[in-house]
């Protein structure tokens, strides 16, 4: 009797050694890890070099752990974006936080973005590239951060008195600004061609736009 209950318990935990255990019982850290792994592989080689292998070497992270975080290399890149992203947004959220008005803010969000690219330069090929190899990553990602940028923008205008635009129109605003910075980025930071003086009169001519399309002059 006493060896059938031993048996019992020694089956109990062996189920439960089986067990896939749950994100909250997993090391934050070593999910963290795989991310960052993941964002620095695509920035090399692009999603159709990111394999398993490549990311848990760069994450010092043996294959098989990689399989408790992720059921597939699919499912990492599907989360990839919205991730980082997500970091981008809080990074560019404590940089415009005390902002006099909303083109403080704007300026100061700017500045932030191309900051945290030159930080984390692989984000831009993980941004560019996942409409056609992550596309659940990708508008989940447009969604994360279009909309509390129109808010901010509509909350703004309406601080400073301007009324050019409709709530309907703000978004079309946004991704137009959104674009641009992508652009100046692609122009001035990426190419690692322009000088501290360049950059501030890229930053002068950005905001005598915003100014001017807003509304303020």
């Amino acid at each position: 009797m006493g060896k059938a209950a031993g048996s019992g318990a020694s089956e109990a935990r062996g189920a439960g050694a089986c067990r896939r255990l749950s994100r909250d019982e997993l090391a934050p850290e070593a999910r963290e890890a795989l991310f960052r792994a993941a964002m620095k592989v695509v920035g090399k080689y692009g999603y159709a070099g990111c394999s398993v292998a490549r990311v848990t070497k760069a994450a010092g992270i043996a294959q098989g752990t990689f399989y408790l975080y992720f059921k597939s290399r699919q499912a990492l890149l599907d989360e990839l974006l919205p991730h980082v992203g997500q970091q981008m947004i809080e990074f560019i959220r404590n940089r415009v936080a005390g902002a006099a008005d909303v083109f403080d803010k704007e300026e100061r969000g700017f500045r932030a973005f191309f900051e945290y690219m030159k930080i984390n330069p692989g984000f831009f090929r993980v941004s560019t590239e996942a409409n056609g190899a992550a596309p659940i990553a990708h508008a989940k990602h447009l969604e994360l951060v279009t909309w509390p940028y129109v808010e901010t923008l509509r909350r703004g205008l309406i601080d400073s008195g301007i009324d050019r635009f409709d709530s309907s129109e703000l978004e079309a605003v946004a991704y137009m600004l959104m674009a641009a910075r992508e652009y100046l980025y692609i122009r001035y930071i990426k190419s690692g061609a322009s000088d501290k003086a360049a950059l501030e009169q890229v930053v002068r001519t950005y905001m005598k736009f915003v100014r001017g399309g807003l509304g303020e002059i």
